[in-house]
């Protein structure tokens, strides 16, 4: 099996001082990839930022093993930080390749304990964070020639407790990845989503919406190292799928898929027609429709 390397290519990498983030960071910079180690230092819940510069401490143990990276604490729910997050990478190193948006913030709440405000929060960091930066970096991207994006959603975006303000704005980062990857498909630029699982701060800081033995699993079983070999693959340029939603956990990686069932149709249809016939409408037979990005064919 040949070894993918990373030589020539610069990757951003948000949210890269810890956890998830640094695991990306480290295994793509110990591969050859020049990396932008893009890290606010903020808190796990958004509510301000920590003293310490997780950034420059990945950056100092890349250095320390022979890699190429520089690091940059920037607020990428801006137009502005995203544009400093970019530029540190054309300045730096004089081109963009691929883009991980992983940075984000998370705290557990009942949906009625909720305000407005927070939600937009949410959707600032995570929705409009890696709107931001892939806006930022999309010319880049193009002039790659092979320009990979890797979004990260969550399983909580289909449904996970005290979790409405996170799974939401998660969605939001899905429908923007299947977007993009219509976008970016005229240009090379591929675009996925990853939906990983690993104990982390943000996981310890979500503790209350799940059961004590998923804690300490999460903990001793879920690594971030166990995430980044995908987010890697997918950054690549031998990778060619573009458009899809991987979980990531613990050394397993699957594919999740959005699918359309048969159902039936009936040109009368009534409500009792929809109660009598719902069996076939819930059905997921092997007609079953996954729905794909349905990517221009260019001659």
């Amino acid at each position: 099996m040949e070894t993918l390397s990373f030589n020539d290519r610069t990757v951003i990498v948000t949210g890269a001082g810890r956890g998830i983030g640094r695991a990306h960071a480290l295994l793509l910079a110990s591969r050859g990839a020049s990396v932008v180690v893009a890290d606010l230092g903020a808190k796990v819940d958004g509510a301000g930022v920590d003293g310490d510069d997780p950034a420059g401490d990945v950056v100092a143990e890349i250095s320390a093993a022979g890699g190429s990276a520089t690091a940059c604490r920037a607020d990428i729910s801006t137009e502005s930080g995203a544009a400093e997050v970019v530029n540190a990478a054309i300045r730096e190193f004089g081109r963009l390749d691929a883009v991980i948006n992983n940075a984000g913030i998370v705290r557990t709440a009942r949906f009625d304990e909720i305000g407005t405000q927070e939600y937009q929060r949410y959707l600032d960091v995570h929705f409009f964070g890696s709107l931001n930066i892939c806006k930022a970096a999309w010319p880049h991207l193009i002039a790659s020639g092979s320009g990979r994006v890797v979004n990260t959603v969550s399983a909580a975006m289909l449904g996970n407790p005290l979790m409405t303000h996170y799974g939401s704005s998660k969605g939001a980062v899905f429908a923007l990845t299947r977007n993009l990857a219509l976008e970016g498909a005229e240009h090379g630029i591929l675009v996925n989503a990853i939906a990983p699982g690993a104990g982390t701060r943000m996981a310890e800081n979500s503790a209350e919406s799940l059961a004590p033995e998923v804690m300490e699993y999460l903990r001793t079983q879920l690594l971030p190292e166990h995430v980044a070999p995908l987010a890697a693959y997918l950054v690549h340029p031998s990778c060619t799928v573009t458009g899809e939603l991987f979980n990531a956990a613990g050394g397993t990686v699957n594919r999740a898929v959005v699918v359309t069932t048969t159902g039936f149709h009936d040109p009368a249809l009534t409500p009792e027609t929809v109660a009598a016939r719902f069996d076939e409408v819930m059905a997921l037979t092997p007609d079953a429709r996954p729905e794909l990005v349905a990517v221009p064919h260019t001659a």
